[in-house]
């Protein structure tokens, strides 16, 4: 990622500190693997900033570098000007995360000429950035050394703040198909995500038809489509022309996204596209997912918004469940499934299937496309987001559980979630009227989320924690 970095100085404290805690902080940033964009020691008077002329030129560097900064890091290896550090922001006018970081002082170390003050500094650094209406972000200790391990811990976290934040904002979504008729749960307001940045293009599944029913059998982009999913997933025993409508199906969703620079997508998975087509899109979502383009079924959109923000957190395939079953008398355990388009990620091992739901209804050679199997045991995190229309806004609520190695006798997709407090957990979601879906991904990120969340892209979070 690249951070720009603003190094704090003020006169009347060690300068010398400023300038070892630039190059302190740029090799953290290198270590961790992170470009930095900063002032140079022959722009600024040891590459910090103290002064407004010094603002505005980081401020002009940082503009410079734009649409390719995640964030911005704030160093204080002394006390810092406030009134500088918060001016390049306020000029360079980012609208990134900031991450405010104070080296501490040592014990035998606190005479004239090597005492810091960063601990008291970084409290006036935040007060400034309050006032100019800066969001800004907090090492999790008051003062932590850029070399030090907790910060590569704070870094790691506040990364995950960055592509969050970065990956929500001019999001393009596809809406493929109109929402269930039976499905109120998962209506939303688009004029409340557009407010947020959210845009979401809209597909007609006629449009989806028509466009596959002009596609040739031996088209190229059919071809290399139907190659994909026998590659990707077992087909045992599944009809040669089912296989090849969905890959006629994947092809015209494919370049639809591409024509239309939609991210990721919610499909209407049932039953038009059964009783029209005769197949389930759900390998088709699966293969999405599984390259980070996530894709939702039932048309939820805010359901494909909470995968994709957990994807943005961990660079890891997301999926979309339901809270389904409770496992026996375990009040903190439930079984979590969806019938299922779960990407590849998430199973043990899975097999191509009939959707076993709908199959009486539909009949069952015009189900074809599931994934089956069981979730593979690990550590999780939860997140569901909603817009709440009253109120005029996004809200949603996040924490963090396990998969576990649960024995679990069913079809679909389906594994044994264990949540502490989950019954607290169950409450609040009936309380508030949340959807009965939730977004799960195979990473602990609801710190990073609920602070992407709250502080920079307004949403209103609810954390949901272990301890009472």
């Amino acid at each position: 990622m690249k951070f720009g970095l603003i190094v704090g100085n003020r006169g009347f404290f060690p300068a010398h500190l400023a300038a070892s805690g630039r190059t302190a902080m740029l090799q953290a940033l290198q270590a961790a693997g992170h470009e930095a964009v900063a002032v140079t020691p022959e722009e600024t008077r040891h590459g910090a900033v103290e002064s407004y002329a010094e603002a505005q030129r980081c401020a002009a560097r940082f503009r410079r570098e734009g649409a390719a900064m995640d964030g911005v890091i704030v160093t204080l290896p002394n006390f810092g000007d406030e009134r500088a550090i918060a001016d390049t922001l306020r000029l360079a006018d980012l609208r990134v995360p900031v991450l405010v970081q104070a080296t501490p002082d040592e014990p035998e170390q606190m005479g004239i000429a090597a005492r810091r003050d960063s601990f008291c500094g970084k409290m006036s650094a935040c007060n400034n950035l309050r006032q100019y209406g800066i969001a800004y972000s907090l090492t999790a200790q008051h003062t932590v050394a850029p070399g030090a391990a907790a910060f590569q811990q704070d870094l790691a976290r506040f990364a995950m703040v960055c592509r969050v934040v970065r990956g929500m904002r001019r999001l393009r979504v596809g809406a493929i198909g109109a929402r269930p008729a039976a499905f109120n749960t998962v209506r939303y307001s688009e004029k409340i995500l557009e407010a947020h940045g959210i845009s979401v293009e809209t597909l007609d599944l006629s449009e989806v038809l028509g466009r596959i029913a002009r596609l040739g059998d031996g088209d190229a982009t059919v071809a290399a489509k139907l190659e994909a999913i026998r590659a990707y997933v077992a087909t045992e025993g599944v009809p040669a022309a089912a296989l090849l409508k969905m890959a006629k199906l994947g092809a015209v969703i494919e370049a639809w996204m591409r024509d239309t620079a939609v991210e990721v997508s919610a499909v209407q998975c049932w039953t038009s596209l059964e009783e029209n087509l005769g197949v389930v899109p759900c390998t088709l979502m699966s293969m999405m997912s599984e390259g980070l383009l996530s894709s939702a079924c039932e048309v939820d959109i805010c359901g494909v918004l909470a995968m994709h923000a957990l994807r943005c957190a961990s660079g890891a395939p997301s999926a979309l469940l339901d809270w389904n079953n409770n496992y026996g008398g375990d009040e903190n355990k439930a079984v979590c499934f969806h019938c299922s388009n779960l990407p590849r990620h998430f199973f043990r091992s899975t097999r191509m299937d009939l959707q076993e739901i709908i199959a009486g209804t539909v009949g069952r050679e015009n189900t074809y496309g599931t994934l089956v199997g069981q979730v593979k045991a690990g550590a999780i995190t939860f997140l569901r987001l909603s817009t709440d229309d009253t109120a005029g806004g996004v809200r949603g609520y996040v924490g963090e559980g396990r998969f576990t190695d649960d024995p679990l006798a069913t079809f679909g997709g389906a594994g044994v979630g264990e949540i502490p407090r989950l019954q607290a957990l169950l409450r609040y979601i009936c309380e508030q009227g949340f959807e009965h879906h939730v977004a799960a991904n195979f990473t602990q990120a609801a710190a990073a989320i609920e602070e992407a969340g709250t502080k920079y892209l307004g949403w209103t979070m609810h954390r949901h924690r272990g301890e009472a």
